[in-house]
Parts: C-alpha cells; structure tokens; sequence
C-alpha cells in the first residue's frame, strides 16, 4: 500500500547562514525521503525559515533594515546549499508568511475557545531606553551564587548555577547598558499543567513507534519529575517581530508557538501553489506527519507542539526523529579553534558533495548520538568505499563493452535462479528495512560488503586477462555484463545517499530512473549503453587545508632569521622601554556590553565598555572593518585605561582598545581584537 507523508525537518532561524548542523539534518532526512519516494510513496518534503523573534527584530535595527528585508537577505542564499548538497526539499517557505499568520492565529483561538489559554500579570525586567521587555539572553549581571561577573540572566557559566533573573546582582541591559527597572504585563499562557494535556502527552510520548527510546525517556522525566509541567508563557509584548494575538493589541505570540507551525504553513503554501488540498490531506487518518529534528529541542517537540495540535483539533505527529551534533575532530566546531567548516566553502573549493553525503550517511543511526567529522577518516573512508569498492567496478568492466561490444550487453546468463545475481539481490528487504529505521550506517555497510563479493568476481575472473585474446570475447563480454548488472543494482542501494552519481548511471547505462522494483530487473540482452564517463575522483588530504576555518586569531608566523623579518608581515620591534615607561600604561580587562556602528563613519565602531569601575566607558575603535557590532558584545577584552579622553566628530574616547594588525594593512588588512582566557573579568589589571 502507498503511504502518504508529510516529512519536515527543523526550521532554521533566519538570522545567519546554513552551518555543517544545518546540512547534516538536512541531508538525513533526504535520504529518508529518497528511499520513501524510491519505494513508490507519496511524500511532500518541506521546510521554511523561522523568521520571527527579538533576536532578529534587533538585528535588522542594527543593520539598518525592516525584519522582513533582513530576512529575505538570509532566505535568499539558502538555494545554493540546498541545490548544492541535492536537498529535495519540495517547498521552502517563512513562518512570516500570511499561511503561517493564518493557521497561527487559527489554533490560538480554538485552543482559547476549549480553554487551554489563561493570562497572569508577571514582572519583568524593561530596558528604559529601549523601551522593552528584556528576555533572559538580554539581563547580565552578577551571579547570585559564585559572583562571577556578566552571567546571562538565567544560569551562570562559571558555577552553572540556575535563577531568576530578577536575582542578578546588579543587572543591566546587555541592549544598552541601561539598570533595568521591573515592570508589569499581562502575558498569556497555554495550559500544559492542564490534567487532559498531561494525560495525553504521557501516552503520547509513551509509544514505541512515535520517539526514540532516549526521547520517550527524556519526556517521562519531564512528565514525571517534581514539579512537573508548568504552563507555558506564550506571548510577548511589542515592540516584537512576531504574529499578533488575535483582539490583544500589542501582544505577539512567543516565536516557539508560530515556528513549528510554519511546517503546516509551508505544506499549504506548497499546496496552494499545486492545486492540492490542505485541509483534506491533513484529515486523512494515513497521512503520517513526520519530524526530523536535533535533540536540542525535543521538549519543544515532545511536549509543546503535540498538545498545541491536540486540543485545537488538528493532527499531531507520527514521528519525531531525533539525531545528535556533529562535532570536528572530536571538538564542537569553532572558527577561533580552527575547526569550523563552512558548508558553502566546501562546494566553493570544489568539494563534491556526495562525498559529504555519503560521509555523514556512514555515521548516522537511529539513536540520539553526535556524530564525528574527521579530515583522516573522510579520505579514508571516501577513497575506499566509493573509489577503490564501487567506481572500481565500473571501470573495470565499462571499457571493454564500449570498444570491444559497441556498448553492447549480454545478459543471457541471467535467468532467476542466477546465483551471482540472487546475492546481490538478497540484501534488497534488508537494506529497505534498515533506510527505513534510518540506520544508514548500517546499510552502507552491507553494501560495501557486498561490493567486495563483487571485485572478488573481478579478481577472480580477470578481464584484462581475457582481452588479451579474442577468442575469449564471449566469457569477457559476460564477465564485464555481469559486473555491469552488479553495479546498476549497487547503485540503486545507494540512489538515496548518493542520487546525482546514481542519475549519471542511469544516464550512461541508458535506463529510466530507478525504483526499489529494479533490483529485480536486468538490462535487456542486446542493451547499448553510451560512453562512461568517470562518476567520482579520490579525495586529496590537501583540500583540507583550504575547508577548515582558520582560527580568528592566528599566531604571527615564526622568524628565524633577519632576511625572513625583513620579508614577512611583521613590523620591527620598536625602540627599547624601560619597566617604568611600561608601568604608565594602565592595561584593564574590558567586558563589551555594546557595540554599534557610527552613523557617517566607515572605519568607527562605538564600544560600551564595563572596566569594572562602576560606569561605563564610550570608545570608538577602527575596526568595523573585522567585526560586525553584533559579534562583540558580552566579549571580554583589553583596552588602555589612562589614555586621556579625546574628543572627537562623533563624541569623547574614554580610552583605547587593543587589537594585532599586520605592517601593510593595506595589503593585508587583518585586524584581530585581543581576547583573554575565561576566567578575567572586567577591571583586572593586565602587567
């Protein structure tokens, strides 16, 4: 029987560019797909970006832009990752789009009309002067617990310690430096501690087939645990870039209600520009509603998206699928370690993306784990399995059939009961079992082991061998359709990871696309096939060099003798000081409580600095070429304390901020701000 799904996977926050995470879910849940639709089902694949917010409402201030023209900005360069890394999505829509404004607003007021939303006035911290409620990643402070200065305003960094943020010792706008004050406002909220949601998600979460046994577990705990499920706070107040609550003027939904339900909306959006109905198809009890996200935000999808769906009637999902982080060489990826990987890089350089595809398919599973990208273990892997196992086998036997046959197979050795073939064959409702449950890795495996029965074939049968004479012409053009045949049903069994090389053998062995059918199947005896066309080439360690981030900070190049001095990038050391003439420069630990750009100026960045004095200091600093403002706030730096203050065009420097430059900057235009080792703090005097 055909099966109807509906596959999304996380949407991604419109406020930067795909990162390796982005590609890895991505790349998933294609396959996924790939294998569903190879299997003759029906699946509309879709996803959109998560537009709305705080962050990017202020980061379109910043820039200078509407929310809406900042997002295009982002949404705009998603294209080109998606048809790099043959993403098949169906649709890409925005969660500011009128469908999800719609179905947003839809769902609040069925959810309020069966009395799941109720309001409570709370207190929160405002920024008075930028006039707005502060959320918890815009209050620093001092930690109540440990006294470690700039903690965010729910948990602290150094002693891990959880609170309020109304406990911050004091507090202050990360926004503008501004003491904020606390003030009160009518919030609504969705009534999750409500009995029937808490019944409903107990046995939601409890099936087998619906969550991974570490997420099912994970929702127990939360189900059961002490306190158990609160209400969830469900709005904001303006100024927010967000859905408004429908008769609340000045009230927005909180953007975790209206994201997940941008994948309703961007499967209507779809729908609407296919002529299919929505509303139909998502009343139709075989639909299966299925998500691909990162662990990250399970409780959002275990918890609030079910019984949102719920009690406003409409369908909750099937499946959640959950998948771990991908981390670089055994560290999380950081560009300042080096070890950041710009997708978009990666297809810059010329890195074939079906590397990554197959890379990233080898390691994943169906449970709940990060997964390792290794420069070594990619090479090796690529360079096995795809080179040396699978291509292998086509270009030891494609040759021959084109100059020797006219292209020209001979498939009359291939009757049903064919034992080379029937090995080949029989991995087939294994592997269809194991793409199903995810477990790639596996699966890839099995191909490869079967991959090496068949270059035991070649080994065994030698058709170099056999040319060498014509009168074996007959046995060389068997042996070389043999393996032709082997390699059409290999590259069925990895279409789904690996779906441009496999359409270029659909291509060079002159057949329709294939589907999970064609492993029965066999090239008519007679059948020509056009010139081949080499599928993939080995992966060289040294492309590694031009894929990694370099760190953002790197070490001057080491000088060993005065001739390289005299050619690097290196000023000269300056004349010779005395310990006293050092000891009039009072260098402090700086935290960057704000940065912005200077209106009229193209090298000005206006820092807000804390040097734990008790004030703020304003420094302007000619850096906005290296760093967005954006990048630097809540950054520990260093700066010159008693440099008298100047004035200038756009103010008074109170002081002067550290950063490394090259001698020509001209030529090399690097600047890179000094940043301490955690654990300084502001005021600390630097000897």
């Amino acid at each position: 029987m055909t099966r109807q799904l509906f596959v999304t996977t996380a949407l991604p926050y419109a406020n930067a560019a795909f990162h390796l995470g982005h590609i890895m879910e991505y790349i998933q849940a294609d396959i996924w797909v790939r294998h569903q639709r190879m299997m003759g089902n029906s699946v509309s694949f879709v996803c959109a970006d998560d537009a709305h917010g705080a962050p990017i409402m202020i980061a379109a201030e910043k820039a200078n832009l509407t929310p809406q023209q900042f997002v295009a900005q982002i949404a705009s360069g998603r294209k080109q990752y998606l048809d790099g890394f043959h993403i098949s999505f169906d649709n890409w829509h925005s969660t500011d789009g009128a469908e999800n404004h719609e179905l947003s607003q839809d769902i609040y007021r069925k959810l309020n009309a069966a009395g799941f939303i109720t309001t409570k006035v709370i207190e929160q911290f405002y920024d008075p002067v930028k006039n707005m409620f502060l959320a918890d990643r815009y209050i620093k402070g001092e930690c109540p617990k440990c006294h470690a200065k700039d903690q965010y305003g729910d948990s602290c960094e150094v002693c891990s310690a959880v609170y309020a943020p109304t406990e911050l010792i004091n507090p202050y706008s990360v926004l503008t430096g501004a003491v904020p004050v606390m003030k009160s406002s009518e919030h609504f909220f969705f009534k999750l501690s409500d009995p029937q949601c808490v019944a409903f998600l107990r046995e939601w979460a409890i099936d087998g087939n619906r969550l991974q046994s570490e997420v099912a577990n994970k929702a127990r705990e939360w189900l059961d645990g002490e306190s158990g499920l609160g209400d969830w706070d469900i709005s904001r107040d303006a100024p927010y870039f967000g859905i408004e609550i429908p008769d609340q003027p000045g009230k927005y939904f909180y953007v975790w209600l209206d994201a997940p339900v941008g994948y309703l909306a961007s499967l209507k959006n779809y729908f609407n520009k296919t002529g299919r109905d929505f509303d139909a198809f998502m009343a139709d009890p075989t639909t299966e509603q299925i998500h691909f996200i990162g662990k990250d935000i399970t409780y959002f999808h275990t918890l609030f998206w079910p019984a949102m769906l719920k009690f406003s009637g409409y369908k909750t999902p099937d499946r959640v699928y959950a998948h771990g982080f991908v981390t670089v060489s055994g560290e999380k990826m950081s560009k300042s370690r080096g070890t950041g990987i710009s997708p978009l890089k990666y297809l810059d350089i010329g890195m074939n993306p079906e590397w990554l595809r197959y890379y990233l398919a080898a390691k994943l599973n169906a449970k709940v784990e990060d997964i390792d990208f290794s420069a070594e273990d990619f090479t090796a892997r690529i360079n096995s399995d795809l080179i040396g196992k699978f291509v292998n086998i086509a270009s030891r036997a494609a040759g021959f059939i084109s100059k020797r046959f006219n292209g020209q197979v001979n498939t009359a050795w291939a009757t049903e009961d064919d034992a080379f073939l029937a090995g080949i064959r029989a991995i087939a409702p294994e592997l269809q079992t194991l793409y199903e449950g995810r477990e790639f890795g596996k699966a890839l495996r099995a191909i490869m082991e079967q991959a090496d029965i068949i270059n035991a074939y070649v080994d065994a049968n030698k058709p170099w061998i056999l040319a060498k004479d014509s009168a074996n012409d007959a046995a060389l053009q068997e042996v070389c359709s043999r393996l032709l045949e082997a390699f059409r049903i290999l590259t069925l069994y990895l279409k789904p990871v690996l779906p441009q090389v496999a359409a270029q053998v659909e291509t060079w062995l002159n057949i329709a696309p294939m589907q999970w059918t064609d492993v029965n199947t066999v090239l008519p005896n007679g059948h020509t096939i056009n010139a081949y066309q080499h599928l993939l080439t080995r992966v060289e360690p040294a492309i590694f060099d031009a894929l990694f981030d370099a760190p953002t900070a790197p070490a001057a190049p080491a000088v060993e003798t005065a001739d390289a001095a005299a050619e690097s990038d290196i000023e000269e050391i300056g004349p010779t000081i005395t310990i006293d003439d050092f000891a009039k420069i009072d260098l402090r630990i700086a935290k960057i409580v704000n940065c912005e750009a200077v209106e009229g100026s193209d090298k000005l960045l206006r820092l807000t600095l804390d040097v734990g004095e008790g004030r703020h200091r304003n420094v302007f600093s000619g850096i906005k070429s290296a760093y967005p403002p954006e990048q630097l706030v809540g950054k520990l730096t260093v700066m010159v304390a008693n440099l008298a203050p100047r004035k200038m065009k756009f103010g008074v420097s109170e002081g002067m901020v550290l950063a490394g430059s090259a001698k020509d900057e001209k030529a090399n235009p690097g600047i890179y701000i000094l940043e301490p080792w955690p654990g300084a703090v502001p005021g600390m005097r630097v000897r």
